[in-house]
């Protein structure tokens, strides 16, 4: 498509597709924080609790990048 591989589109994707939604989720938390007057420990345990997810998938994205593994 408009002279891509599926590979170069898949790569992109996951790349930034995937960064700019993880960031969009960090916002919600936020939001969520906010919205119910958390605190600083409330706000704390939910990024915590909810963006644990977020940090695995950047730990494994770094993982793969320092063993050298695509």
């Amino acid at each position: 498509m408009f002279g891509y591989t599926e590979e170069q589109i898949a790569w992109f994707g996951l790349t930034f597709g995937v960064g700019a939604f993880m960031l969009y989720m960090v916002f919600i938390i936020f939001q969520l924080a906010r919205e119910s007057q958390a605190g600083r420990f409330g706000t704390f345990v939910l990024f915590l609790a909810l963006g644990v997810g977020l940090i695995g998938f950047v730990a494994k994205g770094l993982i793969k990048f320092f063993m050298g593994v695509e």
